[in-house]
């Protein structure tokens, strides 16, 4: 059975359910048949840490909802114990609450919605939708 470890930070005046970030990243990497142990960062942060992410990464200086920084750009890892590191998922929460109430959605359905967006960036499948 492959384990899947899901690190997640999130800035102290976020409320977030941690459980079910880990529950959407465990249904994508089965639903996506991933047989290997993986590691995946999400990351909960705001709009200033963002605009900055953004800046600094896609040289643009606004904020967006998401960013997915992947590990399998580059240079190969050599990881310990054949984990597959994915990489980095990284929310606004400012935005995430913008675009919910946008769409008429609840919180916790749209960061559901973009960690899944995310993770299937980090696993190599672009816009399918």
């Amino acid at each position: 059975m492959n384990k899947i470890n899901v690190l997640i930070f999130v800035e102290s005046r976020y409320r977030i359910n941690r459980k079910r970030i880990k529950a959407t990243v465990d249904r994508v990497i089965d639903k996506n048949g991933v047989e290997s142990s993986v590691e995946v960062s999400v990351a909960v942060v705001g709009d200033r840490k963002m605009r900055a992410l953004s800046k600094k990464y896609k040289g643009e200086d606004k904020t967006r909802n998401i960013l997915s920084f992947s590990q399998t750009e580059g240079e190969p890892i050599n990881s310990p114990n054949d984990t597959l590191r994915l990489g980095d998922i990284i929310l606004s929460f400012p935005e995430v609450i913008k675009d919910a109430s946008r769409d008429e959605m609840l919180v916790d359905d749209k960061v559901d919605e973009l960690v899944e967006h995310g993770l299937m960036h980090l696993l190599g499948i672009h816009h399918e939708e």
